[in-house]
């Protein structure tokens, strides 16, 4: 037992890789944690013995948006970006109205797996504690509740099936521009949040099945790019 919480804690240290669907990526060199989807590109890594990070308020399961959705922010600081910062940007921008929307508040309080309202590696928070870690963002690394996400995001190039990567000790993520490109705005805003949400502590499957579709990186990715759509 002391040998197998040893190599998941040595996990944990090393990458998440995320891909296709909108999620992250993975290193150019060799991660531990990569899968291959259903549409052969590489997604991410699962988040490994997180404890809850303390008691959430449960917000109201109404539509009536908190001061929190209302005021939400992003402070994202991009590396090795040059024709392709306006695109992030823009990214950026539809991140933080995403969240500022009701629907978003709807979609994600009444979000279902096999016909529970829930999702899959929630860490054990229902949906409504979960729409509140994301307002309240407090990111791992970064523990404070300022009611915003913190990244660092760089790009890069890769010929292969991986979108973006990250690590757990770090702040910042990479983009494959390869993926970025054909992206568009709303895409890239998807790609963005499901990262982000790694950084709030969430993980999914390392290898694909139906299920982790239905993960809070993959299931609330989906939704900010469905609703990003609208700002283009």
């Amino acid at each position: 037992m002391l040998k197998k919480m040893l190599t998941m804690a040595v996990i944990a240290m090393l990458s998440y890789s995320c891909g296709g669907g909108g999620s992250g990526s993975k290193s150019p060199a060799a991660t531990v944690q990569a899968s291959t989807g259903d549409d052969g590109t590489v997604e991410g890594g699962d988040t490994v013995g997180d404890p809850a990070p303390g008691p959430i308020v449960t917000p109201s399961q109404s539509t009536v948006l908190t001061g929190l959705a209302q005021s939400f922010e992003t402070a994202v600081d991009l590396i090795n970006f040059t024709s392709r910062e306006a695109k992030m940007r823009q990214a950026i921008a539809i991140v933080k109205m995403v969240v500022g929307t009701t629907e978003f508040k709807k979609r994600v309080l009444n979000h279902t797996y096999r016909g529970v309202r829930t999702f899959v590696d929630n860490r054990g928070y229902s949906n409504a504690q979960i729409y509140q870690i994301i307002l309240e963002g407090a990111e791992k690394l970064r523990p404070k509740k300022n009611n915003q996400m913190d990244l660092e995001v760089e790009q890069y190039y890769a010929n292969n099936n991986v979108v973006g990567y990250t690590y757990p000790n770090v702040s910042q993520i990479w983009v494959n521009t390869k993926f970025f490109d054909k992206y568009t705005a709303a895409g890239v805003a998807r790609n963005l949040f499901h990262e982000w949400l790694h950084k709030l502590g969430f993980g999914h499957s390392a290898n694909w099945n139906t299920a982790r579709d239905y993960s809070v990186p993959y299931a609330i990715g989906d939704i900010v790019g469905e609703i990003g759509k609208q700002f283009l």
